[in-house]
């Protein structure tokens, strides 16, 4: 059975964004994917499962450049993918909202908890990756290489993931200092949970505890779990997302 084709988003900013969403009570779960990823990844698929066995509304997309959506990967940057994120949240949900955000859609969502808060009810980030553009990349770069950007415009650099190299860009770099959110106030008023893995060689359980510290909430929570790594997409770690969600979504209506 083939999958369904996803509708589209234009947006004002000349994207095409393309998206599945699964009718259901609010409030809605929007699913925020991680860098290179897509909407068909593990964790979106498994919330989306979740969410049509409880009837939940359920929102998952691809930023322009990932997935099936128009663009170019390495012409992107975390503002133009927030862009695409407030869009999506503007033009395809309604009322109250609870977001799940993976990796570098943790960075993206933690930007909407903040610019939404009368929405957001409830946030969960799962391996959560805010300013590693700034803190991990760029900080990360030899002198050599950053004498490279500045001369070429970008490096190659592995990953980890699959057989092509990252480009990493000048503008995603420049475009990543706009947009911290660990320098500045972090206010985050609605329910929230961040999950990490111990094993995590991409995002390390430093940046998790940072996260935990600099952010200001009446009800946040970090959990850890041993050995899981960056992916957290083994059985016990999607069970933990789903069960995650379903706490948050329960925290938010008693209150």
């Amino acid at each position: 059975m083939s999958a369904p084709s996803p509708s589209y988003l234009e947006t004002p900013q000349g994207r095409r964004l393309a998206y599945h969403a699964t009718e259901g009570q609010g409030p809605m779960v929007v699913f925020l994917g991680g860098l290179k990823s897509d909407m068909d990844g593990s964790k979106a698929l498994h919330l989306e499962a979740w969410a049509q066995q409880t009837g939940r509304a359920f929102l998952r997309f691809d930023y322009s450049g990932h997935g099936q959506s128009s663009g170019v990967f390495a012409e992107g940057c975390i503002g133009e993918w927030s862009e695409d994120a407030a869009e999506m949240l503007a033009a395809r949900t309604e009322g109250p909202l609870v977001l799940v955000g993976s990796s570098m859609g943790g960075w993206i969502s933690l930007r909407m908890a903040r610019a939404l808060p009368e929405r957001v009810v409830g946030l969960v980030t799962v391996a959560a990756a805010p300013d590693f553009t700034e803190d991990e990349w760029w900080e990360g770069m030899s002198e050599a290489e950053k004498a490279q950007m500045d001369r070429d415009g970008f490096i190659a650099r592995p990953s980890d993931y699959e057989d092509s190299d990252y480009i990493i860009t000048r503008k995603f770099i420049e475009d990543g200092r706009q947009n911290l959110v660990l320098r500045d106030p972090l206010p985050l008023p609605m329910v929230t949970r961040f999950l990490h893995g111990t094993g995590d060689e991409t995002v390390p359980t430093r940046l998790a505890l940072r996260l935990l510290d600099h952010a200001q909430g009446p009800d946040m929570r970090l959990t850890l779990v041993d050995g899981a790594d960056h992916r957290f997409s083994d059985d016990r770690c999607l069970a933990l997302i789903a069960a995650t969600v379903e706490d948050v979504l329960a925290q938010a209506a008693a209150a």
